[in-house]
């Protein structure tokens, strides 16, 4: 099967930065120019990159659309999302460039309209983010940036969107994220197996290059690397290889 690399980006105000476990009160800034990040992940043989508009995913609009706008003029092909809320956000983001949107708390929030841009836009050219934390024995949704409980759970919305045709779905336990912890790969397993229509995103933790095997062999079409890349646990080529 094919397996894509993603590094990610995170934006807050123009700059890279990530959060630990989403909490934005606990951030690290690490570049203060995305683009030029972006260009070393592409010269070193990354395909995709990943965007999240952290301003506008806690806020609920797009606060950092210049910046991604300016990277897929450079040439990559970006999924990126944070802040989409309705129709016109969509749109904006596939006018700047953005191959695939990635829909978060709308997905959870709404799915009836989701739904029906899958029909109108097609799978491919959207990533549904259903980021996940273990509460009370289900595997809950946080949306909002993560600040905010939703009543359905991951186990209810992914089948219900595959058998809707979605195809990409990025899911992260937020516990992991930022925490270079290793991914989960029991929940991976567990997307896998109850809904494998959907190319998976592993995303949250990853801290070797033994993670991103590990991804691939519990059947993961791909993984999300953030805070490794960043501290340089190990390269873009280097993840390639493996």
């Amino acid at each position: 099967m094919n397996f894509d690399v993603i590094p990610a980006i995170d934006l807050r105000g123009g700059q890279v930065v990530r959060l630990k476990q989403g909490d934005y009160a606990q951030q690290t800034t690490y570049a203060a120019d995305p683009r030029a990040l972006a260009r070393r992940y592409a010269e070193a043989g990354a395909r995709w990159l990943h965007m999240v508009d952290l301003d506008g995913a806690r806020s609920g609009s797009l606060a950092n659309l210049a910046v991604i706008q300016a990277i897929t003029a450079d040439g990559m092909q970006i999924q990126a999302g944070g802040g989409v809320r309705g129709e016109d956000d969509l749109r904006r983001l596939f006018d700047a460039g953005v191959q695939r949107v990635v829909l978060g708390s709308v997905a959870i929030r709404d799915p009836e309209l989701v739904a029906g841009w899958l029909g109108r836009y097609g799978a491919e050219r959207l990533t549904l983010a259903l980021d996940t934390r273990r509460l009370g024995g289900r595997w809950s949704l946080p949306s909002a940036g993560w600040t905010e409980i939703e009543a359905r759970t991951l186990d209810e919305l992914a089948p219900w969107y595959a058998a809707r045709g979605a195809r990409h779905l990025l899911c992260t336990d937020i516990d992991r994220d930022g925490m270079l912890a290793g991914f989960n790969l029991d929940l991976y397993r567990h997307l896998v197996a109850t809904v494998p229509s959907l190319a998976v995103q592993a995303s949250g933790g990853v801290r070797s290059l033994d993670d991103i095997r590990a991804a691939r062999e519990a059947g993961a079409w791909g993984v999300i690397l953030g805070r490794a890349l960043l501290e340089g646990r190990f390269t873009v080529a280097e993840a390639l290889a493996a």
